[in-house]
């Protein structure tokens, strides 16, 4: 029964995996073949923002909209490593326990790295500086802010899955509510189009569908691997009287 869940579990995420990023493919080729021009819909989300972000609101989605880069994100995916240390069986060789603690980091960082490459080679621009209201650089799909705090916030809500099984929805929903607020925060403050947004929420399902794989718990050994053999011991037996 373990056995067939667990190749259960892991066929869920090739789905997510392949479903994600094969979504991720059709949205940057329907993009690329308006030439990165955005549909109405999103010129119309962008404008709206730009004309209703009174003083209060505007200070605190800037003040949101900072927790998805820098300091915060890097923190996450260290709390992943160290809840992942937790939860690994004892004992460890020190190289495994490293291990566990850095890869949800570089995990993230090697995240980054691709994101800035596509970002790079698509090269959309932004919206019209005049709807800003706050600093950007770069590109814009897809969405930075947006890719970095979910791929942080899902590696830690898998880090806690497997540490507290029970506890896996609550940091399922809580990853999700901080990826979707940053990432409409990018939007309500004029700097990236809708479509950039939900192009990183894509690009970052798939990048921790192949994430997870790290994250996998080593095999228990079974209570009859365990036991001693009763050949073993009575050969033992028979050394000793010998």
């Amino acid at each position: 029964m373990v056995g067939r869940r667990r190749t259960g579990r892991g066929r869920e995420w090739l789905v997510v995996l392949g479903t994600a990023w094969l979504l991720f493919a059709a949205l940057a080729a329907l993009l690329a073949t308006r030439t990165w021009v955005p549909f109405p819909f999103e010129r119309a989300a962008v404008h709206w923002s730009a004309t209703d972000r009174p003083p209060a609101a505007r200070s605190a989605v800037v003040a949101l909209t900072a927790l998805g880069t820098g300091v915060v994100p890097l923190l996450l995916a260290l709390t992943a490593g160290v809840v992942l240390v937790r939860a690994a069986p004892a004992p460890r060789p020190p190289r495994r326990t490293v291990l566990l603690l850095v890869a949800p980091l570089l995990w993230l960082l090697a995240g980054e790295f691709l994101r800035r490459i596509l970002m790079e080679v698509f090269d959309r621009p932004r919206p019209p500086r005049l709807d800003w209201a706050t600093t950007a650089g770069g590109f814009s799909f897809p969405s930075g802010h947006a890719f970095t705090s979910a791929v942080s916030a899902g590696l830690l809500a898998m880090a806690v899955a497997r540490a507290r099984p029970t506890a896996a929805r609550a940091a399922a929903a809580g990853a999700a509510l901080f990826a979707v607020a940053i990432g409409l925060s990018r939007v309500y403050l004029g700097v990236h189009w809708p479509l950039d947004v939900l192009g990183s929420w894509l690009l970052a399902a798939g990048w921790l569908a192949i994430g997870r794989a790290a994250l996998r718990p080593a095999p228990v050994p079974r209570h009859d691997e365990l036991a001693p053999r009763p050949g073993r011991l009575r050969g033992d037996s028979q050394d000793g009287g010998s």
